[in-house]
């Protein structure tokens, strides 16, 4: 790969990537380890696939050598006859790492980055593409594989996914004479928080925060209300915007989610005085550690049915190399990381729904908790969809900074978006 001819395109994407940092979905659990960049050397005897040493990072710093993730690693690279170099880096400093070793030509072999990445990596040329290096994705939930996708290719395969629902308190809501089955769209979710609150506990936390976390937790309702992220003010994304002014006005969320993390909110949640939290699949074994019984619902859509979340999870890539040689080994590594096999594993260590069905059938069967979720998974789509790409950045910092005006009161939900809208468009162009 010749370095110079992209670092101007590296450049620019740098400078897309600070605008929004990382992804909101697991960026909280792997950041708080507080590592930053912990190698690994799994060590196999050379043979097949050239031999030598060939370096994998990933966003798993948490995870050290003698991890179970450690040791798929070393089983992927004695299965390919290569000696594997692992290091593992937070979320942010694993994006920028992987741009500066791209613009002076020495990436990583494999890398394993978050979702909404992989566009601008691959628009900076960083990635290959699947059909360069052969990768199958066959058996890959089309709703799962488009986070990866631009420009008609596909620039990886998604070692598993994570998303958005509401937890419950069961005892709340009994409480209150509510049935959960009865929640199936927002009239009817409005109607469980006013009775909530009215039997004198809190209606609903989730984190509104004026960063991507916020427009993580926003989409549902905004796609649920059926809106779509290039018209951010349409009447449908007016409603949903209105929808949490409107139950911040009323009590049936607190103010503190214009400030909450999905870690605080969640926190919130767990003192057992609210009715349902938004929330993601990685907070299951803390929600059963919280005290209380609990159950889990999809997010509605405005008129019923589930809405989309969007989609958490990381892509496993393949860097352009200068020795294109290189790939066929590389393939087979990825190929290793994300059998069917090896995804069961690694995916429950992660807290992931698998990225096909065959897999997501044994998660449910080892553990019914799961269900709820792979049907969230099911109805989810990546950020960068709709051949989003690159832009979607620079829309999502207009929407959080819409949706924090709104609830705030500086804006009604009309003006905060007409404004949101202008900047992304002028941004988008």
């Amino acid at each position: 790969m010749k370095a110079q001819s992209i670092a101007r395109r590296i450049a620019c994407a740098s400078l897309a990537l600070a605008v929004t940092g990382t992804a909101a979905a697991c960026s909280a659990s792997k950041s708080s380890t507080g590592a930053s960049g912990a190698d690994t050397d799994s060590t196999a005897a050379a043979g097949g696939g050239g031999g030598g040493t060939f370096t994998i990072w990933d966003p798993y710093p948490q995870f050290d050598g003698g991890s179970a993730w450690s040791r798929l690693l070393t089983k992927c690279g004695s299965d390919a006859g290569v000696t594997v170099k692992r290091t593992g880096f937070d979320t942010t400093d694993l994006t920028t790492k992987a741009l500066l070793a791209a613009q002076q030509g020495n990436p990583p072999d494999v890398l394993i980055v978050d979702n909404p990445v992989v566009s601008t990596l691959a628009d900076a040329g960083v990635l290959t593409d699947t059909g360069a290096t052969k990768l199958d994705t066959s058996a890959i939930s089309p709703n799962l594989l488009a986070a990866g996708q631009l420009g008609g290719r596909t620039y990886g395969v998604p070692i598993g996914a994570n998303t958005l629902a509401l937890y419950y308190n069961k005892a709340v809501l009994s409480a209150a004479g509510v049935d959960v089955a009865s929640v199936k769209d927002w009239p009817s979710l409005t109607a469980a928080l006013a009775k909530v609150t009215g039997a004198g506990k809190k209606g609903i936390t989730f984190s509104a925060i004026g960063t991507e976390e916020g427009s993580f937790q926003f989409l549902p309702w905004f796609w649920g209300s059926g809106a779509n992220l290039k018209q951010l003010d349409s009447a449908q994304g007016v409603s949903a915007v209105s929808l949490w002014a409107d139950w911040l006005k009323k009590g049936y969320a607190p103010n503190s989610v214009i400030n909450n993390t999905q870690t605080t909110s969640w926190q919130e949640f767990a003192t057992g005085q609210y009715a349902f939290a938004e929330n993601g699949t990685w907070q299951l074994a803390n929600a059963k550690k919280a005290g209380f019984d609990y159950g889990i619902i999809p997010i509605p859509a405005a008129s019923g049915g589930t809405a989309a979340a969007p989609t958490g999870g990381e892509f496993v890539t393949i860097p352009v190399q200068d020795k294109t040689d290189r790939y066929a080994t590389s393939q087979k590594l990825v190929a290793c990381l994300t059998s069917a096999d090896n995804a069961l594993a690694t995916d429950t260590t992660l807290s992931y729904v698998a990225a096909t069905k065959d897999v997501q059938a044994k998660q449910v069967a080892a553990n019914p908790d799961l269900k709820p979720w792979v049907d969230a998974v099911a109805a989810a789509k990546g950020r960068t969809s709709d051949d989003l790409g690159t832009k979607y950045p620079k829309i999502s910092q207009p929407l959080w900074t819409a949706v924090q005006a709104a609830l705030s009161g500086s804006a009604s939900p009309q003006a905060a978006l007409k404004t949101a809208q202008s900047a992304a468009a002028a941004a988008t162009k």
